[in-house]
């Protein structure tokens, strides 16, 4: 009886310690930046991933985070400004064409991830950075019929720690980081 227990518990996600993987959705996950332009409005862009994993061990409170976001297809609205920030000015895509967030550390409240903290490396420099989540859901996804976690993050970076001075002081370092994650649990 008991062996026959143990599939019936692990198909409802109650493995004892066990750490389960997500795939990154790419077509569902980005980073928006927001920033101050010339102290008159608050300027928006969006940087897809390109892929990525999460791994969640809720038992023990614990989990990894490995995102790539693809630079080359940052999109503000704006063709002309766009162009800028891939060039050397800013993110210098063609040397630099990717960003990355590595965590190991994710804390929780109660049963859910609280924030993550990690690496957040642009144009090769790598800094500490702790998102704050601040919204988590996981279940059955309803088109791709698998189990799935979703969550939105959010931070307060300093360009400059990445080397994106252009402009400064007339455009603010302090960038606004959200970030929106969706991934679908990969299946053994």
């Amino acid at each position: 009886m008991k062996h026959l227990l143990i599939p019936v518990l692990l198909s409802f996600g109650v493995a004892a310690s066990a750490a389960d993987t997500y795939s990154i959705d790419p077509t569902h996950t980005h980073a928006t930046f927001s920033f101050q332009h010339l102290g008159f409005s608050t300027f928006h862009g969006k940087i897809p991933s390109q892929r990525g994993t999460i791994s969640l061990d809720r038992e023990k409170k614990t989990g990894e985070v490995d995102v790539v976001f693809d630079l080359a297809a940052l999109t503000t609205g704006v063709k002309k400004f766009d162009d800028h920030l891939r060039s050397k000015d800013f993110f210098a895509v063609e040397t630099h064409p990717t960003a990355t967030f590595k965590a190991s550390k994710i804390t929780f409240k109660g049963d859910v991830p609280a924030s993550v903290t990690g690496d957040l490396t642009i144009k090769g420099i790598s800094k500490p950075v702790t998102l704050q989540v601040t919204s988590f859901h996981c279940g059955q996804h309803p088109m791709l019929k698998v189990p799935a976690c979703g969550a939105n993050a959010s931070a307060t970076i300093n360009r400059s720690d990445f080397g994106l001075t252009y402009a400064l002081p007339a455009v603010k370092d302090q960038i606004t980081l959200d970030i929106e994650v969706e991934a679908a649990r990969e299946q053994e």
